[in-house]
C-alpha cells in the first residue's frame, strides 16, 4: 500500500469515528419513567424496549470506535493492511469495505479449533 492510499484510509477512518462520536453524543438515552399512574403498561414496555435498543446501538458504536482506534494505531505502527494471523497483505477492496479488518479472507475463514 502506498502513502497516498494510507492517507485516504486514515481520512476515512477519522471521518467515520467523528460521525460515530457525534451520533453517540446526540443519542444519549435517558432513564425511562416507570410512574404507573402516568403511563400505561404498553407505553412503558415500548419505552423500555426503545431504551434497550438505544443502549445496544451505543454499545455497537463504542465497539466500532475501538476498532477504528485500533486501525489508527496499526497505521502508526506500520502494520495497517497486513493480516494478524499470516502476515500477508489484506487486499485493498477488502479494506475499502471495512478499514478495521485485521485478517485476510483466508484467515477469516479458518476454523479456530483447527
Amino acid at each position: 500500500m502506498d502513502e497516498a492510499q494510507e492517507k485516504e484510509f486514515k481520512k476515512q477512518i477519522v471521518t467515520i469515528k467523528l460521525e460515530l462520536v457525534e451520533r453517540m453524543q446526540q443519542g444519549h438515552t435517558e432513564t425511562v419513567q416507570l410512574d404507573q399512574s402516568r403511563v400505561g403498561r404498553l407505553s412503558r414496555m415500548d419505552a423500555l424496549q426503545g431504551q434497550q435498543m438505544a443502549l445496544e446501538a451505543q454499545r455497537r458504536n463504542e465497539q466500532k470506535i475501538m476498532a477504528l482506534d485500533g486501525a489508527l494505531r496499526r497505521m502508526e505502527a506500520g502494520d495497517f493492511g497486513y493480516c494478524f494471523v499470516c502476515g500477508d497483505e489484506i487486499p485493498l477492496p477488502r479494506l475499502q469495505v471495512d478499514p478495521t479488518v485485521t485478517r485476510c479472507i483466508n484467515c477469516t475463514n479458518v476454523d479456530p479449533e483447527n
